[in-house]
Parts: structure tokens; sequence; C-alpha cells
């Protein structure tokens, strides 16, 4: 193992070029895909800017008939791995095994786009103190700007002497600002260090796994052990990546036939992942829930996943589909727990036929759902499951249940169950459009577009009930909310609209008795029909804010009636 060190400029021209020094660096299909935010890479150039260190990356130089990709350039949400594929070679080639993201953070901002947007770099900042955490180096992706906002990679790759760049940067200074002494020392303090921090310095260091004079040291099964080891002790990858990595050593065609899999589990807007599918594979297989490195250096897991690929893969998009034609959840927005679906996903493989005459599984999914029974780390429950599955040989309920009740986990969905639901953070938003989804059966959750979803709202609008305050005993003066945000917030002051009518001229702010006045509809009974299906007070008195107590009090009564059917049977 050698250390070499290089430009930040030479690094990123090495980037995808086979004429560079050792064949250019690429990455292995061992490799997770590229994953970080727009802030996270301009908080990589202003890291550079201060000086900050970049941490020492891992190379891998070998000739080996190695899969590999290259380095996006153009970086948009819809891209497709498999497109930046390589065909084997056994060219010179350096392959980076760790230090993906900040390479290619660089190229992006040097080269390439993100979402269409180029790096642009305030030209102006950095002249003031900021506390370490703060930004002092302002950089952004933009699709066009104007001074002093000026495209970075102009700056970095530009063949001019540091005064003549600032010479023509005062030439795009608009007409009637003057350029001051002050400004042309900011300029030329930061174009000097631009020059020496990408393009001088070199502050790009890599350990080299010489894998061409040392092939028997660092072969493909080595480097794939050594990429594990490097990765494992920290959170640059989970544990379903190291599994990914072992997986893609073996089979050529691993990332194109997970990636394949998900976007078709995706196409009902849901959000399947490849944990979630390397974790019900190992489940399927017997191996258990726990993702544990181990169970692929076996050999036997690998070579099984690729052998019944077809049916592993068959069994989890039954159950997305069980999910999108038998059930009211109907996209990831009602899905709090995906984890619920593996004990059935394991159904589904081993008794299919017995699957598809069950017909209680419907109710131990909603069931299990609407009570958290798979939050936080249910890998240990689910192997539980698995087990009393392939005891009786089928899906018995009853049995399921008691086995969740034995780990101490509830299933009783109460009327507080549903009633302390909230709309505000992701989790808390997953567990309301639970319910709303079995509440508002004839809504669309699947529309052509995601701004045609359908959209929360409050009955009564939070800036209406922020307004109702109490006297404070402290100071004497009517500054106390009366009505803090669990209280706004709760799922009784809350409705489920459709795009249009939360859209412009929609709901938004309309109290509610503007909002369901008996005008606003054609006919009495559309609007008995409309009140119905959001379960509101047909008593016009109660939608008034000073009676907003009552209103919740008579709401949460229908909202208790509509469920007491489908979810509070005890089993």
């Amino acid at each position: 193992m050698r250390i070499r060190n290089i430009t930040i400029r030479k690094a990123v021209q090495s980037l995808n070029n086979q004429q560079a020094e050792l064949g250019g660096f690429w990455l292995p299909n061992i490799q997770r895909p590229f994953v970080w935010s727009e802030e996270q890479i301009t908080r990589l150039f202003d890291s550079i800017m201060r000086e900050y260190p970049v941490s020492t990356l891992l190379i891998w130089s070998t000739k080996d008939n190695v899969k590999h990709r290259k380095f996006i350039d153009n970086y948009h949400s819809e891209i497709r791995l498999t497109d930046f594929h390589l065909p084997d070679n056994r060219n010179t080639k350096m392959m980076v095994l760790d230090g993906q993201q900040r390479l290619q953070g660089f190229f992006i901002g040097l080269v390439g786009s993100y979402e269409k947007k180029e790096l642009y770099f305030n030209i102006l900042s950095g002249a003031e103190a900021v506390a370490p955490e703060d930004v002092r180096f302002k950089f952004e992706f933009l699709k066009t700007a104007s001074w002093p906002w000026i495209k970075f990679k102009d700056l970095v790759l530009s063949q001019q002497l540091p005064e003549d760049l600032v010479d023509e940067l005062k030439s795009q200074v608009p007409n009637g600002e003057n350029f001051s002494d002050d400004m042309r020392r900011v300029v030329t303090r930061n174009i000097g260090r631009i020059q020496r921090e990408f393009c001088q310095k070199d502050n790009i260091t890599f350990q080299e796994l010489d894998g061409i004079e040392n092939n028997s040291i660092y072969n493909i099964d080595d480097v794939v052990e050594i990429f594990i080891r490097a990765n494992s002790g920290g959170t640059k990858l989970s544990k379903s990546d190291l599994l990914f990595s072992l997986l893609t050593s073996n089979w050529d065609e691993a990332d194109g036939a997970i990636e394949s899999l998900i976007e078709d589990l995706n196409q009902r807007r849901f959000n399947f992942n490849r944990d979630f599918v390397l974790k019900a594979c190992l489940t399927m297989l017997h191996k258990g829930a726990r993702y544990e490195v181990g169970k692929f250096r076996d050999g036997k897991t690998k070579e099984e996943i690729i052998e019944k690929w077809d049916e592993l893969a068959g069994a989890i998009k039954a159950i997305r589909d069980f999910l999108a034609s038998k059930t009211y959840i109907r996209s990831d927005k009602a899905m709090p727990s995906y984890q619920a679906l593996i004990p059935l996903i394991y159904f589904r493989f081993h008794f299919p036929e017995k699957f598809s005459k069950n017909r209680d599984i419907l109710d131990y999914l909603l069931r299990v759902l609407a009570t958290g029974v798979f939050s936080g780390s249910p890998d240990t429950l689910i192997d539980k499951i698995v087990r009393k599955i392939q005891d009786s040989k089928d899906f018995v309920v009853r049995d399921i249940y008691d086995v969740i009740r034995e780990s101490g986990r509830s299933l009783e969905i109460t009327p507080d169950v549903i009633l302390e639901q909230y709309y505000g953070s992701s989790s808390e938003s997953k567990m309301i459009h639970l319910f709303f989804n079995l509440w508002y059966r004839d809504f669309d959750y699947s529309p052509s577009s995601e701004g045609m979803s359908p959209q929360i709202d409050h009955i009564f609008p939070q800036s209406l009930l922020k307004k109702v305050k109490d006297v404070n005993p402290e100071s004497g003066k009517k500054n106390v909310l009366r009505y803090p945000a669990n209280q706004r917030d709760q799922i009784a002051n809350c409705m489920l609209l459709t795009a249009e009518e939360n859209g412009a001229n929609g709901k938004g702010a309309v109290p509610p008795d503007i909002w369901f006045d008996r005008s606003r509809f054609e006919s009495d009974e559309e609007h008995q029909k409309y009140l119905e299906m959001h379960l509101i007070p047909n008593k016009p008195k109660l939608w008034q804010i000073e009676n907003y107590d009552q209103f919740i009090k008579e709401r949460k009564k229908l909202i208790e009636k509509k469920f007491s059917s489908m979810l509070l049977k005890r089993k």
C-alpha cells in the first residue's frame, strides 16, 4: 500500500478518464448510489475554501475484469446506475473504494450539474468571520445567476493569470455599481485562495492498494473484504450496502435486477428500497431478518439468491399487488412500517396456494400497522412469526397475534389509538394517512402527478385557532394560546381534501362555517353527502370558533363510530 497526493483539479480531470495516470478513477459496482444533497456538496466546497482537510480516499488500482461504472456528471433524482455501467475490460484503472461521495460532489460541482443547476460561487463572500458550523464561503446550485454569483467551474478551470481573471470579473459588475478597492481585495483574495486550494495544493490524499503488482494480495475477493471492513465501522454505508457489495461481487446482474425490481414495486407511489428487498430475501431463505455480513460470506446465501431470484422477487411483488388491490393502503404516505410485510412475503413465497385462500391476512396487516407493532427493531419479532408460520405451515392469525403479544407488543386498537393521531412529523403523518386511507376510500392516492395527491387540511385553520388566547395568570395579559399544536393538529381537526380543493382559491384558511355552508352546494343531498364523507357534525352552530371544543367532542364520536366495525373488534 502506498500514499499518493494530487490536486482537486487533477483528481476531477482523472474521473472517467482512461487517458489519465493509472487509467483514471472509476466506481466498482459494489459501491452504493450517490446520496449527497446540494447542501452537502456546497458545504464540501466551503470546507475546501476554509482550508479544512479532506479525508483520505481508498483506491484500488487493477487490471482485473471488474464490474464498474462511470461517475455521474449531470445528477438528477431519476438517475439509473445501470446507465453508467461500462463493459468489462482489462485496462489499468483506479477503483474508488472509499471517497465516492466527495469525488462525486467535486465532479458535479466542477464539471456537471445537480438537477440541471450548476454550481455558483458568491465571489464577494468569505470576508467576514463566522462560527465554525456556519457557511463562510457561499456556494449554490443555480440555473442562472448574475453578479456577484460566478460559475465556479470557470474560476477553477481557468488558465488566466489571477490579475487578468480579476479584471474580467470586474467587467461583469453591472453599470452603475462601483468596483471599490475593498471589492477588489476580496475578489483577489478569493481568486488566489481558489487557485491555491483547488489547483496548486495536493489536497486529495489516497491510499492505493496496488492490485497490478500485488494481484495475489489485492484481488476482487480481498478488495470486497477490505471495502466492507473500511466502511462497517462507521455510518458511511448501511449494512444492506455491505451485504449488497458481497452479492454484486458474484452476481453480474445484481445491480440491474434489484434496481428493476424496486422501480416496479414503486410504480404505485410506494417507497420500497434495497434494504427491504435484501431483508425480505434473507427471511425467505431462512437466514433470519437481521443484517449480518457473515450471512453473505458463507457463499451459499449469495448462490441461493441468484438461483431463486425470480421466485424471491415474485413473492415481494405479490405482496405489493396485495396492498394495491386488496387494501386501501395505496401509497407510501399510509405505510408506517414496511417491515410488517415481511412475514406475508415469507408466507407467500413458501405457501402460495394457502396465501391466496387466507382471509385473515388483511386484518393482520391493518391491525399491526395501526398499532405500530413493527416499530423500533422488529427483527426478532419477524423471526418468531416466521418460525410460527413454518411450524404450522400456514398463517394462522390468532397464533401470530399470540406471538406478537408474547413479545410484549400490544395489538389493541382503542379509540385513543386513532384519536391520538396528529398531523405533523413524517412518522406522525404516515399514521394519520393510514387511517385516512381506510376512511376515505374513494380518494385517488395514485394520481398521475405527485402534486395532485390528496392533502391533509385543518378544518379549523391554524391561523384562526392561534388567535384564541387566555389570560396569563402570572402577567394578567391575554397572551396564552388556548389551543397548542397538539390540539390544532389532532385528527379530529383534520380532513382529507383533493389537491384541487386545497389549491389556489380552495379551502386554505377558510373557516368551517363558510366551507361547510349549505350555499356552496347544489343540493341538500350533495351537502349532506359531503358532511358524511368528512364525518362533520351536521350542527352549523358547532362550526363557529367559539364552539371548537364541542365540535371536537362530537367529531370524535363520529370517528369512533366509523372505525368501530373495521378495526376495533378484538381477536
